[in-house]
């Protein structure tokens, strides 16, 4: 059990390293040109995998236009994959946003403002 948990992880980072060289070298679309492989999740029989992306400007028309695109391509995504990675069954691969990066980013702001008003609020008192 633990050797087959120890492939997936493997698989798993692998697949997240080459798709990222693949989007940064490769794929030419410029409604993807800045896009960061955040995860990949692969299933246990590793046929599907879901890659997890992050967008450098994160408007919400751009996001839908660069997971198009990315859906679109994955099929020449996976062909590439084919060739780069050494494996019997190359995934299928699924494109999906992650915003939890964004989310991060929101809960860091707020508590950078609400330090801030306590710092105020103790210094008048």
């Amino acid at each position: 059990m633990a050797q087959e948990f120890s492939r997936t992880e493997r698989v798993r980072h692998q697949l997240q390293r080459e798709i990222a060289m693949i989007l940064q070298r490769e794929v030419k679309d410029p409604r993807v040109s800045m896009v960061t492989v955040s995860d990949v999740e692969v299933s246990r029989d590793l046929a599907y995998a879901k890659v997890f992306v992050t967008f450098l400007h994160d408007d919400d028309d751009q996001v839908k236009a660069g997971l198009k695109v990315l859906n679109q391509a994955a099929g020449f995504i996976r062909s590439l994959l084919g060739k780069r990675i050494k494996a019997r069954v190359v995934p299928e691969l699924k494109f999906q946003h992650d915003g939890s990066l964004n989310e991060g980013i929101r809960m860091s702001r707020l508590v950078d403002e609400a330090r801030k008003r306590d710092k105020n609020g103790s210094e008048g008192e």
